[in-house]
């Protein structure tokens, strides 16, 4: 059993309480940290064990505390956590600018106790992709092009596909804007299909011996569907264009094969809506780890993270992903507007977690 603790009250700490309640057969939530009146009660209403300070939350000896507080309060919690040699996994990212990733590497780092909340690369379609990689299906991956998410969660799907580790890029970045409808939000459909200006960033990444990246997002591409999510893998026998590979298997043959994504619950399965696993040509790529769940992708990445958090905390398998990860991503991201902002190519920094 998974004992996870959280602080905050907020939209990303609601999500992670729903998720985390709904597989009780993995994860105990063992407190929630509410330092306001109105968020103690809010959480208590829910049947929720609530703390008002850390050291009742800690007393309830958590694996892991998930920070999910605003950006601008995260990095002095997790500092005060790890001081007290508590696990900790926070959002991304870790901190707001390149002073900020050296200031808490330079306090918490060496620990080795802070995780990043980075879930990308644990999507199920990302995790079948990398697996693909992995298994040499397209050679020696040369490049990447990533447009659905922004800045480090794009940086983390490109290092983790390339393969590029602590590697510092030249970076050339460029915006424009342009009108598009935004019929959804967070909140949901908004009813409203005025077409208003958006900006959309292009950059590319220069890692050397021949590894690349493109990186191409609209503002609201992340919730909008009237913009595709796309994601390619180029490599030295093959090509992956989302879910579709190309590859050399002679000197004479090429082959296509496509990714299958087999779901439950289809007309009279009776089994339930649920996610099963991904293949190509027969040999499974990914398996939900989570079954009977019905979680939706999503939720699959956070509820493995957090998984994979709490057996590290424990010492039972190794770091997810470790603030250098999150750090190294965030870094990247940072030269896309350092870029933007001097109208020329930049180098991305290479900070003390390299």
């Amino acid at each position: 059993m998974n004992r996870i603790a959280l602080t905050g009250g907020g939209y990303r700490a609601g999500l992670h309480l729903d998720l985390l309640r709904r597989l009780p057969e993995r994860f105990e939530v063992t407190g929630v940290l509410a330092r306001s009146a109105a968020t103690a009660a809010s959480l208590a209403d829910r049947g929720l064990p609530v703390h008002r300070d850390l050291d009742g939350l800690l007393r309830t000896r958590p694996d892991v505390v998930v920070v999910s507080v605003p950006a601008r309060d995260a990095p002095g919690l997790v500092r005060e956590l790890d001081g007290r040699g508590a696990h900790v996994v926070t959002e991304t990212p870790p901190a707001a600018d390149l002073a900020g990733l050296v200031d808490l590497w330079e306090a918490v780092g060496s620990g080795g106790r802070v995780q990043v909340a980075e879930q990308y690369l644990l999507f199920p379609h990302n995790a079948a992709r990398a697996e693909l990689v992995r298994r040499g299906a397209v050679g020696t991956p040369t490049s990447v092009q990533v447009s659905s998410t922004q800045t480090y969660h794009a940086t983390s799907l490109v290092r983790g596909l390339l393969g590029t580790g602590s590697t510092a890029a030249r970076v050339v970045a460029s915006r424009t804007t342009s009108p598009l409808a935004d019929p959804i939000t967070r909140a949901g459909w908004t009813g409203d299909a005025e077409p208003r200006p958006q900006t959309t960033t292009i950059a590319t990444f220069d890692f050397g011996d021949g590894r690349s990246a493109l990186y191409d997002f609209t503002q609201t591409q992340t919730r909008n569907p009237l913009r595709a999510r796309r994601l390619v893998v180029r490599g030295s026998t093959g090509e992956l264009v989302d879910d579709r590979l190309v590859r050399l298997a002679d000197a004479t043959t090429v082959l296509t094969s496509t990714i299958e994504r087999r779901w439950t619950g289809h007309h009279q399965d009776v089994q339930g809506y649920d996610l099963d696993h991904l293949s190509l040509d027969g040999a499974v790529l990914f398996r939900n780890p989570f079954p009977g769940a019905r979680l939706s992708d999503e939720e699959i990445a956070l509820a493995t993270l957090f998984d994979a958090c709490a057996a590290h905390a424990r010492g039972e398998g190794p770091a997810p992903y470790p603030l250098a990860e999150a750090a190294q991503d965030h870094a990247l991201g940072l030269a896309i507007e350092e870029s933007l902002t001097s109208g020329g190519p930049v180098t991305s920094a290479r900070g003390p977690w390299a």
